[in-house]
Parts: C-alpha cells; sequence; structure tokens
C-alpha cells in the first residue's frame, strides 16, 4: 500500500538548513515493523506517522528514530504540526491557534502563531515537568566527548540526566571552543550508559555571541551522529537553567542556536516558567519549510 509522505526542514525559515523531518500523515494500517522499517529508509533523525486521535484531540502521532520509537521529541511535533497546517489537514481556510497531538509521553499543547512579516511559529509545551538528577561521572563525560576536564563547567548547575518527557545527559561546557572540539568516543559513549546515562547528551555554552546558548547533541548509540536541532532536549535544558536559577519564580526564555559545527543552523525559542521554586512548564518554538513530498510503499 501506497502513503503519502511529506519532508520539512523545522527550526529554520531557509531549505536545507535545521533539522530534517519525514511526516506520514495518514499512517493507519501501519504496523509497528513498518514505522520502524520506514523510518529506517529515510534515517533522518526522527520520522512522525500521524494516525487519528483516540482521546478526543487533534491527532494520534508515533515518533520513530531510525532505531527505536521514542514518546516525545521537539522537532518532529513542531513539523507535523507545519505539515498538516500547510496541506489543508487542519482546515482549507481557518488554521486554529491551537491543537494537541496525543503520544506516549501524554498530551502534546501546540499553539500556531501567524507572523504577518514571516513564517508562523509553532510553539509545542512540554508533556511532563522536570526530572532532574545530578550525574557525577564527569571523567566518563569528557572521555566520550573527548574533552578536558577543565572544559567541563558547573557554572549554572552540575552534569545532569533531564527529562520533560524524553531523557537527556545535559553538559554546559566552557565556550564554542569546546564545543566545536567535541568528538565522540564510542567506547567511553557505551561507559556512560553503563552508569547510567541516558543515550542522548546535550551539551551547550552561553559563552557564545551568536546567540544566548550555543549547542549540540549526539546519539551514536541510536543511528543519530549528531542531531541538527532538538526541541525536546531544548525544553528540557530550558526547565534545569529555570530550575537552578536563584529566583524563585518568574518567566525564563533564550534563542538557541544548534547544527551550526554540522552545516545546518536551526533556531530555537525556548522559554520556562517557574512558581514557588518548582518549574511549571516548558516550551520550545520555531518555524518550517516544506521540502518535498511523494508516495512510500510499505511493504
Amino acid at each position: 500500500m501506497k502513503y503519502h509522505y511529506f519532508t520539512c526542514d523545522v527550526f529554520t525559515d531557509k531549505r536545507f538548513c535545521g533539522n530534517q523531518l519525514a511526516v506520514l500523515p495518514h499512517a493507519d494500517g501501519l504496523s509497528d515493523g513498518e514505522m520502524q522499517t520506514i523510518a529506517r529508509e529515510f534515517n533522518f533523525s526522527e520520522s512522525a506517522f500521524v494516525f487519528p486521535p483516540e482521546k478526543g484531540h487533534t491527532r494520534k502521532v508515533r515518533i520513530f528514530t531510525p532505531t527505536t520509537e521514542v514518546p516525545f521529541a521537539g522537532h518532529p511535533n513542531i513539523g507535523t504540526a507545519f505539515v498538516l497546517a500547510e496541506t489543508g489537514e487542519l482546515g482549507d481556510k481557518d488554521i486554529p491557534e491551537s491543537i494537541c497531538f496525543e503520544e506516549k509521553a501524554g498530551l502534546v499543547p501546540i499553539r500556531i502563531l501567524q507572523n504577518p512579516n514571516g513564517p508562523p511559529q509553532f510553539e509545542l509545551k512540554a508533556p511532563e515537568t522536570l526530572t532532574a538528577r545530578p550525574f557525577k561521572a564527569v571523567s566518563t563525560i569528557a572521555d566520550a566527548l573527548s574533552l578536558n576536564l577543565n572544559q567541563i563547567i558547573e557554572e549554572h548547575h552540575p552534569p545532569s540526566s533531564a527529562s520533560v518527557g524524553l531523557p537527556f545527559l545535559i553538559v554546559e561546557v566552557r565556550d564554542t571552543s569546546a564545543l566545536a572540539d567535541i568528538q565522540v568516543n564510542l567506547e567511553s559513549f557505551s561507559a556512560l550508559l553503563e552508569q547510567g546515562s541516558p543515550p542522548y547528551i546535550f551539551v551547550y555554552t552561553q559563552n557564545t555571541d551568536q546567540a544566548d546558548i550555543q549547542a549540540r547533541m549526539f546519539a551514536p548509540l541510536d543511528g543519530i551522529t549528531e542531531d541538527p536541532a532538538t526541541g525536546s532536549a531544548n525544553c528540557a535544558l530550558a526547565a534545569l537553567l529555570s530550575q537552578h536559577s536563584e529566583l524563585s519564580s518568574g518567566d525564563f526564555s533564550w534563542w538557541v542556536l544548534q547544527g551550526l559545527e554540522m552545516g545546518r543552523p536551526s533556531q530555537l525559542q525556548v522559554r520556562a516558567q517557574k512558581e514557588s521554586g518548582s518549574v511549571t512548564g516548558s516550551w520550545v518554538a520555531g518555524s518550517c519549510v516544506m521540502v518535498a513530498d511523494g508516495f512510500i510503499e510499505s511493504q
């Protein structure tokens, strides 16, 4: 059976930048194995499969990397909302201001923000509030990233396993030179997992003159050498930085540049809210651009 697909670039308004995504707006009838095979065929960091809702919301969405299904991810939600809006799946004339996807991690609300001077922005709220714990094996982190220990800093928080729907090991480095120096050491990367790290490492610095934050994300054991834009990791980072802020309440926001080192610059706007010492929510927003469409056989 043939399935219509669309590919788009997410967290950018320029084609061939940002993060690539394949979306199948009508994935009814595909088995888990078939979705995994199709995701492996596209070989993007993720592919999204859209189904009718089961709980009365806009759609049910399932997300696959080339090797596994994940309960939540940022750019597949932003890109899926964009594709559904662009192709008339959300209405031919009046596109709703908000939609909601049903996913394994929970409900993912998305706001569609019209921009009279440019493309619309899509902003999602992470499906979970922050859970985080320090990760003490800093020397193993340094080995896994081929960095010196003094290039990893704890100015704003210790290296931490943090999640708002998908867990990441979040690590702050000294500057953009340290960020550029990273080379993944697979043996030490495997040792990180043995010590309880998530399989995704999100590394960032605030010592950059191109944005508030510059970042990279690596998941080599999941078939993703490097990811050019990671909405779920950036949501977790916004929540983590807010949690460690000296302010007990407030609204926090950052512009993030990711993907520069791999030639696919991406721009993400992240924010978080904190009340009485606890982070109550985190969000990520960005633009998208359509790249291609076609049909793929399920078998």
